[in-house]
């Protein structure tokens, strides 16, 4: 199982240096080890201690780079390829042709990854409290960044009530996509279901029984 990595877009910026090199190879040495003692043992019997002695770094250095054991396994850049890709629309777009294509390109950047790293960190989003706890505190300073963007781009203000809400039903859209994806076994296409979800927010929930 590889550790996952940054899906954010190809752009103009120099390599990386020496030291940020050393920097994203300890952190992905930290991500590698956490998901093999998850493998081969669960999530609730996986110590930070265990972690740096597989990762071969001390226990301190695992919080330099993550705070809590939650975030080695939750990554936070969906909210930074959002709002890069939101700017980026042409500015006569259809408002939801923009949204839709925006919501796109962050499932796609999920799946990307190493599909078991992928299915690991969702079955924990769905099974684990304190993981889903973090990724529900992930997803509101996604959807706070996408205010200006969405400000940016429809008028209202940022802190409006109107920019808020509907940044957050983004931000939980996405989420709910990754937590039924998880819990039905992942059978189903995440475009699929971005697709309904976003069709859902457009025009409200289905009326009738199926």
């Amino acid at each position: 199982m590889r550790p996952a990595r940054s899906q954010l877009p190809p752009d103009d910026r120099p390599p990386p240096g020496l030291r940020e090199r050393k920097k994203i190879k300890t952190r992905e040495a930290i991500r590698a080890a956490t998901y093999a003692l998850i493998e081969e043992q669960g999530y609730d019997a996986t110590t930070i201690d265990q972690i740096a002695d597989r990762a071969e770094v001390s226990p301190s250095t695992v919080f330099r780079y993550f705070p809590a054991k939650e975030d080695i396994v939750l990554t936070d850049e969906s909210g930074s390829l959002m709002v890069e890709e939101l700017r980026a629309r042409p500015a006569g777009e259809p408002w939801t042709d923009s949204v839709r294509h925006v919501m796109h390109r962050a499932v796609d950047a999920m799946t990307a990854e190493d599909p078991d790293v992928v299915r690991v960190r969702a079955h924990l989003a769905a099974r684990v409290p304190a993981v889903r706890s973090r990724m529900i505190e992930s997803m509101s300073r996604t959807g706070r960044l996408l205010r200006e963007a969405l400000a940016e781009r429809c008028g209202p203000a940022a802190d409006s009530l109107e920019v808020r809400v509907y940044a957050t039903a983004l931000v939980g859209a996405l989420m709910e996509v990754t937590m039924a994806w998880a819990e039905n076994g992942f059978q189903d296409d995440p475009r699929g279901m971005v697709d309904r979800a976003l069709d859902v927010l457009e025009h409200g929930l289905p009326t009738g029984k199926p």
